[in-house]
């Protein structure tokens, strides 16, 4: 499913359903200490219902089942989706192919609502009301983001450099650490209760930074068949250029953890 958003990549059509192999494959790569963070505000853990909004493959309600929530993954693609219900089982986890805004549960639902790595696709005048309904009292809102650091980081950099070659619109270029920005429409239901933004290593090999570029919006979400071939090419030669065989590349990662007001 295409998805289009004059603000997101000047327009560029985009569809996570087409990468969704290289997803499932590259993407789960948030280290421990990105899951401790949440566990450590009490938040996802045994006795809660969570619900994931952007699930994509799974990631978050797959590395958290451990903690003894009960846990529903929402995304808008089917693709996506396929690839979570695989990647789950034996775990016990609801899965629901459906737009965020037209997820319906009833009033009271969730003590939890993540979104890891989505929250800017939504339409946030609804997205706003429709959580703070699916919440129970006091329930909390989580949104959870992590990206390299182009500007710290060597080989991100010269990995970002190319996407952009191809791709001269992707807004995900050039990230610097910063809080998560939520949109005022949300203060209405919702109140800050806690963010913060730390620095991270996450390990990779050739093959799964190459990997894991590919599988970002800028690259196989969005490229022709033919210009994500020529960007592949490209990127292998930089990597056996530039890159030793194991590395670390430098993320941050930041939390922004809202609290229902009724």
């Amino acid at each position: 499913m295409d998805i289009t958003d004059k603000n997101i990549d000047n327009g560029k059509a985009f569809d996570w359903g087409r990468v969704s192999g290289e997803y499932a494959k590259y993407r789960d790569i948030y280290p421990e200490e990105f899951y401790n963070r949440i566990i450590d505000r009490g938040l996802c853990v045994n006795g809660q219902r969570v619900l994931d909004v952007g699930t994509g493959t799974g990631v978050i309600p797959r590395n958290m089942y451990r903690y003894g929530a009960k846990w529903t993954g929402a995304d808008i693609s089917g693709n996506q989706i396929e690839q979570a219900k695989l990647l789950s089982q034996g775990m016990d986890i609801e899965y629901l192919a459906i737009p965020t805004e037209n997820i319906s549960f009833p009033d009271n639902t969730f003590d939890v609502i993540t979104a890891c790595q989505c929250f800017w696709y939504f339409k946030h005048d609804i997205t706003s009301k429709l959580f703070s309904h699916m919440l129970k009292p006091h329930g909390r809102l989580l949104v959870l983001y992590m990206a390299w650091l182009p500007f710290e980081d060597k080989i991100a950099g010269e990995s970002e450099k190319l996407v952009l070659k191809y791709n001269p619109d992707w807004s995900g270029k050039g990230e610097n650490i910063h809080p998560i920005e939520i949109p005022d429409c949300y203060k209405e239901h919702f109140e800050l209760v806690h963010s913060e933004e730390y620095r991270l290593n996450v390990h990779f090999t050739r093959e799964s930074w190459h990997g894991r570029m590919k599988a970002c919006r800028g690259v196989g979400a969005s490229l022709t068949a033919d210009e994500i071939g020529r960007w592949e090419k490209e990127h292998l030669d930089l990597l056996n250029r530039t890159a030793p065989d194991e590395f670390d590349v430098l993320h941050y990662a930041a939390m922004a953890e809202l609290r229902l007001k009724k």
